[in-house]
């Protein structure tokens, strides 16, 4: 369509009839849907979903495809970086909207967690991602994909993988292979903590050192004694907590700072 992918964006075009044909089954745009769209490119989602829906906000970088977004009737465009952009502008009160895209893969860690930021405001989201990023946000306790963002992701939302998409799928094609996820956020956080920010940190530690054993990764912050009387053995590995353990770990961190 005359536009070359451009690398620093991190671009590759989903192409695939039927893919694209799935993936707005899945999206199951309708009228009075509040939809967002994150990079839509040259469109492959946008026409379908447009379509189908009617109106349709999208987030793009791009000037030049800002420029011929403009151009189509139906379509709000926001010219900005998602990394950056406030999600919370978009919101309509009583209507949580939807969120779907083929992020760029060299960004999409930090965009989901930026994203979970407006999870109360958000229905449900629908990204194609790197296959393997997808594998890590579902998995669970004692996995070697399971991590921060497996854990992150679970606090805020359900994971649902929903269809894998081979490279040949995509102009120019990737190196790796590609899978949809959908994302339905808590209504109700099964596991809420009194600080989201201090749960993230102590992922990080965590994981920075998952050989480890919990006694020595939490060390400065509990003795064994204390993890044991919450329910963690101090021998285990990180990766061998759960989402409940974790969120039981926060919010004790929390209040033993607070009386600091």
């Amino acid at each position: 369509m005359g536009h070359r992918a451009r690398k620093r964006f991190g671009q590759n075009f989903l192409s695939d009839m039927d893919v694209i044909a799935n993936i707005v089954r899945a999206i199951n745009p309708r009228a009075d849907d509040v939809l967002v769209e994150i990079g839509p490119g040259l469109g492959a989602l946008t026409e379908p979903v447009l379509e189908a829906a009617g109106h349709l906000q999208v987030v793009e970088l791009d000037r030049d495809l800002a420029a011929r977004l403009r151009e189509r009737d139906g379509i709000t465009v926001n010219e900005a970086d998602a990394l950056k952009f406030d999600f919370g502008t978009l919101h309509q009160p009583g209507k949580p909207f939807k969120v779907f895209g083929n992020l760029p893969y060299n960004i999409s860690t930090p965009l989901l967690f930026h994203l979970f930021r407006w999870s109360a405001c958000i229905d449900e989201m629908h990204f194609m991602l790197q296959k393997e990023v997808v594998e890590r946000m579902a998995a669970g306790p004692g996995s070697k994909q399971y991590g921060r963002l497996s854990v992150m992701t679970q606090y805020f939302c359900q994971v649902i993988p929903v269809l894998v998409v081979g490279p040949e799928s995509f102009k120019p094609a990737p190196k790796v292979d590609s899978a949809v996820v959908r994302l339905v956020p808590h209504k109700v956080k099964p596991y809420p903590v009194k600080d989201e920010k201090r749960l993230s940190q102590l992922l990080t530690e965590a994981f920075n050192q998952r050989r480890k054993t919990v006694r020595n990764t939490f060390k400065q912050h509990f003795t064994g004694e204390q993890l044991e009387a919450l329910g963690v053995d101090p021998a285990a590995r990180p990766e061998n907590l759960s989402l409940a353990q974790y969120c039981t770990l926060a919010d004790a961190l929390t209040d033993a700072l607070a009386e600091d």
